[in-house]
């Protein structure tokens, strides 16, 4: 083999091993440069585990557990402004009336309050009573502001849970605790599918019942200072409404969509009239309930 062809095939062979030595030294300088600069397009972000429950949010008030514990749900957060303009949506509106019913509460005493949220983010609904069922609380009451196509709708709505809704969960209720939890204090382990859907229907029976009792009261404690829709109490089967073991209220404190009631809701006058009123119907809510002489 003739000089000038050994060394024509030296060159091919260099220009093939050419890119795989190339490669090769990409490799061994990632592996020793790599870690010291992570790129800047790349964000690490750390979830949360799967299934984990929601941290529960701060109780305050007295620190006797034995006061009862109203839960104060303000609808909508985060990504999920709710109805209103985007200069007042609803998840601004129902956090600032959350605020001032739960400051009302603690400024006259004895009752304890918590809220769902006290800032501006996310829950799913079932979160929502489900922070109030693991707190144990006692009363529980979402705020929200309706909104209409028609600007002339005005007024606040209160609802409960229906007949419809309650019927419809029960059995869900009982196969999700799986005959493992208490409803009421009544035990469901060891019963059987049909016995427990029973109970959790009587239970829910009798919160829906005492649903109703507080709307009432929250009607005649506001009667004279918020205006109200006819008719002013309604049923529906909302999903943060859907607890076995607790009275619970979703609130319509007034339409967004209307000049007048969307002045109310956001002034300082109207937000301290709501406040006021309900949590008189608050206190009357639980003085029925407690022991007499």
């Amino acid at each position: 083999m003739s000089g000038s062809v050994a060394s024509r095939i030296v060159d091919l062979v260099l220009l093939a091993l050419a890119p795989v030595a190339i490669y090769a030294g990409m490799i061994a300088a990632d592996r020793h440069f790599g870690h010291a600069r992570a790129p800047a397009y790349v964000v690490r972000l750390v979830l949360p585990v799967a299934g984990a429950a929601l941290g529960l949010p701060p109780v305050q008030g007295p620190l006797d557990a034995s006061r009862p514990l109203v839960v104060i749900d303000a609808g909508h957060g985060g990504h999920d402004p709710g109805a209103g303009p985007a200069d007042m949506p609803e998840k601004a509106v129902t956090l600032a009336l959350a605020r001032a019913l739960r400051d009302q509460l603690l400024a006259e005493g004895g009752i304890r309050v918590a809220l769902t949220r006290d800032e501006d983010r996310y829950l799913l609904l079932p979160e929502r009573a489900d922070i109030a069922r693991r707190l144990k609380a006692d009363l529980f009451i979402s705020i929200h502001a309706d909104s209409a196509d028609n600007a002339e709708a005005s007024g606040a709505t209160l609802y409960t849970l229906s007949d419809r809704g309650s019927s419809d969960t029960a059995a869900q209720l009982a196969a999700k605790e799986n005959r493992a939890d208490t409803v009421n204090g009544i035990a469901l382990g060891g019963q059987s599918d049909a016995v427990s859907a029973i109970l959790v229907d009587l239970s829910q029976r009798e919160s829906a019942a005492r649903s109703v009792e507080f709307a009432r009261l929250v009607l005649r404690e506001a009667g004279g200072a918020l205006r109200f829709r006819e008719p002013a109490l309604q049923s529906a089967a909302f999903v943060v409404l859907k607890s076995a073991d607790l009275p619970s209220v979703l609130f319509e404190a007034g339409f967004i969509s209307n000049e007048a009631d969307a002045r109310e809701l956001t002034s300082d006058a109207g937000r301290a009239a709501f406040a006021d009123s309900t949590a008189r119907a608050v206190r009357a809510f639980f003085a029925r309930r407690e022991p007499q002489p």
